[in-house]
């Protein structure tokens, strides 16, 4: 098992009540609790923190058919309301293909939760399975920030990840809607997105170089070099090799902010008006620059 199923195991064991240790294989939360009672299914409300959008109508017929064979093996987690109903907390496949088998009843586990137990039990849930598109994760990332006040490291610690991969797939909640729409239907992939990210204050630029991406089936080394060039078009100005020294104090500047920032640095000053041009070499170096040069960042 790697170190990745191991932190989600631990995430899983130390948001529910009552359990110690580390967990030995990757359960679901439900696995991790016990015991079970059978309620009606329509006692359960609804997730409002599931970030699942879209669940394969195919899988979820094959799950509904064997629930009618063997029934519902794997109990649902669930936490009370003032109501009397059930709040779903994991397990809305399972629920979904409950109903379609005519299941008037479920087996579940009840467990008092706080709002952000829940939400973080479904996020990692639903990273276990590793079926969530590249958005779906982008939303459950940003909503454990913004509701519950995690930073991207804390996010990162709870559920598996590394924090630059957190802070990649919250970057793509700022391209267009168009552009998350082919990120959500699978005809950009999370490395085209991410690349696309350079160019997400271009509204106009982005969604032509997604449909472009599209249209021309380009590999996300090829949309990297397409959204290189037009971060950075050479001019003739730059092709040519410069008349005159460049100035001391000029050249000691572009070295201290490569040393700050880790990339190749040109100034090209005429009497104290001029550029500054940054080039990187791979997205990492680009959001490496983005996080220095940001006011704040997570």
């Amino acid at each position: 098992m790697n170190d990745k199923r191991k932190v989600l195991g631990r995430g899983l064991d130390s948001l529910l009540p009552g359990r110690t240790g580390t967990a030995t294989a990757v359960l679901s939360p439900s696995e991790l609790a016990a015991p079970t009672n059978e309620i009606r299914v329509d006692l359960i409300d609804p997730n409002p923190y599931q970030t699942r959008k879209k669940i394969d109508p195919e899988a979820l017929k094959e799950m509904a058919e064997s629930i009618k064979a063997v029934g519902v093996v794997q109990p649902i987690l669930v936490r009370p309301l003032p109501n009397g109903h059930f709040q779903l907390v994991a397990g809305q496949r399972r629920l979904t293909a409950s109903k379609m088998a005519g299941k008037h009843t479920v087996p579940v586990v009840s467990r008092e939760l706080s709002n952000e137990q829940a939400i973080e039990i479904t996020i990692i849930e639903n990273l276990q399975r590793e079926d969530l598109n590249p958005v779906e994760q982008a939303r459950a990332f940003d909503r454990l920030s913004k509701e519950f006040g995690l930073t991207h490291e804390e996010i990162a610690a709870r559920t598996g990840k590394d924090r630059a991969s957190v802070t990649n797939f919250v970057r793509l909640l700022k391209l267009p809607e168009t552009v998350q729409e082919f990120l959500e239907n699978g005809e950009l992939s999370l490395g085209h997105g991410k690349a696309l990210c350079s160019l997400a204050g271009f509204v106009d630029q982005v969604v032509k170089v997604a449909h472009e991406i599209i249209a021309k089936k380009l590999s996300v080394r090829q949309t990297e070099d397409l959204v290189a060039r037009i971060l950075n078009p050479e001019t003739p100005e730059e092709k040519q090799p410069q008349a005159k020294p460049v100035d001391p104090n000029v050249r000691e500047a572009a070295r201290t902010l490569e040393h700050a920032l880790g990339v190749k640095v040109e100034i090209h000053d005429r009497k104290g008006k001029g550029r500054i041009i940054l080039r990187y070499g791979s997205l990492d170096d680009f959001d490496r620059i983005l996080e220095a040069l940001s006011p704040s960042h997570h």
